[in-house]
């Protein structure tokens, strides 16, 4: 029976919408610090193991571009995004237009692995970075960037849903142009979920180990349509942790060290989310919605299909 079990589950395909593969953590610095070797394509081929068919590198960054699309390059399974996060929107100030033709230029060079217009989006829990005009003003600018080129957005939403959805709303020509997008490591109420599923019918929800931290979340997960949600791990960040609602529904368990120096080839670093773990935030949703795992995986796949890669020849 064990047996049947692991061949079901290695069965499942996968794409992990929001994978920050340019951190450091996967090239072993902490902090500045060598931890441990480069173990990036050990990452990598965990994934592929697991089921992923497909990964999206994020773009936070003008300047994270290129490392971004150098990994994509070598595997025809990776993806990027191409945009500003709203905690980085400062970078548009010195020159807006030479930033945003840095944007367009990046996007236009590499038509075949830019697949979507972001990071972008609100970020008022971390003001100290960027301040709340800032964000706004460069949110509603890449908004216009994904109307050129016909993309679909990676969106960030944090603690600031009412100017979130008022800058969509006064862009709605944009988003229809662009084909929707996702609203990535939703960790939003119900009612702000609501607003977004409500606003249009190309709007996705993407789910991590951080939309599963606490009964709250899982709650609004529960009510989410299965038809608009999209699954994600945001890794190295958002793993689903000892502490969070979410666990007690998670069945799939990879070795793991605690300490990063006695890292090995064979093992997942505790705190260090992978893109392999998306395994079990599939197994999170399907059971707080009490449906079956590979049902769920196949109808998020197709989401994922549908917004990001309907355009694929």
């Amino acid at each position: 029976m064990k047996n049947v079990v692991k061949c079901l589950k290695m069965s499942l395909k996968y794409i992990d919408i929001g994978a920050n593969l340019t951190d450091p953590m996967f090239r072993g610095l902490y902090g500045g610090s060598q931890k441990h070797q480069d173990d990036l394509e050990l990452v990598l081929k965990r994934s592929w193991t697991q089921g992923l068919q497909k990964m999206i590198i994020t773009v936070g960054t003008l300047n994270e571009a290129d490392e971004a699309l150098s990994l994509a390059q070598k595997d025809d399974r990776l993806y990027i995004t191409m945009g500003c996060h709203p905690t980085r929107c400062g970078e548009f100030l010195p020159n807006p237009e030479q930033y945003y033709e840095g944007l367009k230029a990046k996007i236009n060079q590499n038509s075949s692995k830019v697949i979507a217009i972001g990071e972008c989006g609100l970020d008022y829990d971390r003001l100290h970075f960027c301040e709340k005009e800032t964000q706004k003003t460069y949110f509603e600018k890449q908004l216009s960037l994904a109307e050129e080129f016909r993309l679909p957005l990676f969106l960030h939403c944090r603690n600031s849903h009412d100017d979130f959805i008022e800058i969509l709303r006064r862009n709605k020509s944009k988003l229809d142009s662009c084909g929707g997008g996702v609203v990535h490591s939703f960790t939003g109420t119900l009612e702000e979920a609501q607003d977004v599923i409500d606003f249009h019918p190309n709007l996705y929800i993407g789910l991590n180990g951080c939309s599963l931290k606490t009964e709250e979340n899982l709650n609004v997960v529960r009510q989410l349509p299965n038809d608009r949600i999209l699954l994600e791990t945001d890794c190295p960040w958002c793993g689903i942790r000892p502490s969070h609602a979410g666990q007690k529904f998670v069945q799939t368990k990879f070795p793991t060290v605690k300490k990063k120096e006695k890292w090995t080839a064979e093992s997942l670093i505790d705190g260090r989310c992978e893109p392999c773990q998306i395994s079990q935030v599939l197994e999170v949703i399907a059971g707080v919605k009490q449906e079956n795992v590979e049902s769920l995986a196949d109808v998020f796949y197709k989401n994922t299909i549908k917004i990001f890669f309907s355009k694929e020849k």
